[in-house]
């Protein structure tokens, strides 16, 4: 059984019962909650950076799941020890806002991280999402991420590479500071929700002025709730060479039937065979 401490690095759950019916459901799947208590106030940029630090220096937590999205995880970064965090490997999950932590937290300590369901989303889960989550956090025996899920492909080819990415106008914030990802060797993937057209082109176009794209292996676009997914590859292809394999993978984001994937984990991505294999990761708990 695993220990799992709830983290709120970015918004609280506003309904009790939604609260109540996550922590439920991670009892059935057979982890412990240490902390089910309702958390009733936000904490400060601080006080979520010492939560973190707490639950990672914590030998009895084998893992962090944060509660929900939103916004304002960017603000710990600058208060978070990173050496602590990699002193003490363990399981770190949420995605959305949490893209901000779980990128620079691999980037900093080797750590693999988990695009994965927040407490949140567990009130109502599908099999499908329940069965990658399991998968994720028992070490990934099942090695093909995208076994199961529905796949189109813009542009075929192979890649290997090291999994990277997670919320676009999340990560598009980190451009310039200390804490953007290098996506140079990166398999990278995108997703987003309820933002328009323009503002994902806008975003995107800045990624191709930064000169973010030079370099990557292939790109992933996730789910784009309200915008079709051709519609974002249109904005790439119009602007620049992809001279690199780019599919499109639905159960990627803001989406009932959810893959839970980890962010550091070296992959092979083979279009023709429709398959997202891990080829190496430093898990936390030594599985590889």
């Amino acid at each position: 059984m695993k220990n799992v401490f709830i983290i709120t690095p970015s918004y609280l759950i506003r309904k009790k019962r939604d609260f109540a019916a996550g922590i439920s459901q991670l009892t059935r799947l057979g982890f412990n909650v240490v902390n089910p208590q309702f958390p009733e106030t936000l904490p400060s940029s601080r006080e979520k950076a010492e939560q973190l630090h707490a639950a990672f220096a914590d030998p009895e937590i084998d893992m962090l799941l944060a509660l929900r999205g939103g916004y304002s995880a960017m603000k710990t970064l600058q208060l978070i020890d990173f050496e602590l965090i990699g002193r003490h490997p363990k399981l770190i999950a949420g995605f959305s806002d949490l893209s901000a932590l779980l990128n620079p937290i691999y980037e900093r300590t080797g750590l693999v991280t988990l695009h994965a369901p927040m407490l949140i989303n567990l009130d109502a889960p599908t099999p499908f999402t329940l069965k990658s989550l399991r998968n994720a956090v028992n070490g990934y025996p099942q090695k093909d991420l995208f076994k199961g899920a529905r796949l189109t492909v813009y542009q075929p080819g192979a890649a290997t590479g090291v999994l990277k990415g997670g919320n676009l106008i999340t990560l598009t914030a980190l451009i310039g500071t200390d804490w953007e990802i290098d996506t140079r060797g990166s398999i990278l993937f995108f997703e987003d929700v309820d933002e328009k057209l323009h503002e994902v082109d806008r975003y995107l176009t800045q990624w191709i002025l930064a000169g973010r794209f030079a370099g990557i292996r292939a790109l992933i676009l996730g789910d784009f709730r309200g915008i079709r997914s051709r519609r974002v590859y249109e904005i790439l292809a119009s602007q620049m060479e992809l001279d690199f394999p780019v599919v499109h993978c639905p159960n990627i984001g803001h989406v009932a039937n959810k893959l839970t994937l980890p962010i550091g984990a070296e992959v092979e991505l083979d279009t023709e065979r429709g398959q997202l294999l891990i080829r190496d990761m430093a898990f936390p708990g030594g599985n590889r």
